[in-house]
């Protein structure tokens, strides 16, 4: 179980300093909106490829609760075992940001002004997680071995087609919370997002299992 909580809270600080780290350094080199979100896409993509091929064989690579979450319901982990993946993931990220910033050299923490509220954004999240989601339960199953590359790319696409940027993680929409960059979300919008997130879950457990369903 240690090597599970080692692997889940080392991907996912590194999934978030990836994350705010890429945004901060394309807002030093450009001022164009777009090109910020391209350099932060291609990095996030390509690093979820990565970090998802070094820590799969130990924990299975969830970094995100509403993917352990899925996991918890279709029994491949059980209640204790999501507890500590949640709590590794949650410190995991709050790390990651604040080891972003320091990097940068900005405050440790900072509390986001960059406002995401709106149901059209809210709406977004739900399907961004919905996408996610599936295709991790069915990838899973039916090509494993192409699930890293299989996750970024996904993540690489809907970073572009949802309006939300797809947060698509609870951990990751509360930590990107605590640093005022291109990346941040300001904190009242949290809640929605998780909200959103959650419901993904279930809706994704029943479309999988008839799907997959022999």
């Amino acid at each position: 179980m240690l090597k599970k909580i080692i692997a889940e809270f080392i991907g996912t600080s590194f999934l978030l300093m990836v994350i705010v780290g890429s945004g901060i350094m394309g807002e030093s080199l450009s001022s164009d909106e777009g090109l910020i979100l391209l350099f932060n896409t291609i990095a996030t993509g390509a690093g979820l490829i990565v970090l998802i091929w070094i820590f799969e064989p130990f924990s299975g690579a969830h970094f995100n609760p509403s993917v352990t979450l899925l996991f918890l319901m279709k029994k491949q982990i059980n209640i204790i075992e999501s507890i500590y993946f949640i709590s590794a993931q949650v410190t995991g990220a709050i790390t990651g940001v604040i080891l972003a910033n320091l990097m940068f050299d900005l405050p440790s923490i900072e509390i986001s002004e960059k406002v995401r509220s709106g149901t059209h954004i809210y709406l977004s999240e739900l399907i961004a997680t919905f996408g996610l989601l599936l295709t991790i339960s069915i990838i899973s199953v039916k090509n494993y071995k192409a699930i890293a590359p299989s996750v970024g790319l996904y993540i690489t696409a809907a970073y572009w087609f949802t309006s939300s940027t797809s947060f698509a993680n609870p951990v990751v929409s509360l930590a990107r919370s605590f640093t005022n960059t291109f990346t941040g979300i300001y904190p009242d919008n949290i809640i929605y997002f998780i909200t959103m997130q959650i419901i993904a879950v279930p809706i994704v457990f029943f479309v999988s299992e008839l799907l997959l369903k022999e």
